[in-house]
């Protein structure tokens, strides 16, 4: 991760990129423990972004940026 690009703005080129991201893909690539924390700040500057949580008993969420959704929904 570069000195120069906040965690948040990590999160939000991988959101636009890849529709979804996941905790452990926070940690892994942009070193973010407080993805949730990240997540509330995208939404306050306007992001549309759903919180799914994969099966009962799992205890992380995915979030998912909405457009992406309507797109797979449209094709």
């Amino acid at each position: 991760m570069s000195d120069h690009t906040s965690q948040k703005e990590h999160i939000r080129d991988h959101l636009e990129r890849y529709g979804s991201i996941t905790p452990l893909t926070a940690l892994r690539e942009y070193g973010c423990m407080r993805l949730g924390a990240r997540i509330l700040e995208l939404r306050r500057e306007g992001l549309d972004i759903r919180t799914v949580t994969p099966d009962e008993g799992k205890r992380y969420a995915i979030y998912q940026l909405v457009r992406f959704e309507q797109m797979e929904l449209a094709l």
